[in-house]
């Protein structure tokens, strides 16, 4: 956060932790915006699952 000067530059998780608000915890609000946050990683992981299953596979140690 010292180099971010502007609000619009802030990582998604920055942002979570600014709408996450100063006195009260609402919890309900949060956990929405906390599965639109990882919803998009999830999508890319299953659609690149095999990808990933490969690179794992092609580097493990034979012997």
């Amino acid at each position: 956060m010292i180099y971010l000067n502007d609000m619009s530059k802030y990582t998604l998780a920055l942002g979570l932790q600014i709408f996450n608000g100063q006195q009260t915890m609402q919890w309900g609000p949060m956990m929405a915006a906390s599965t639109m946050v990882i919803f998009p990683l999830i999508l890319l992981f299953f659609f690149a699952q095999k990808h990933f299953i490969q690179g794992i596979a092609l580097s493990g140690i034979k012997g």
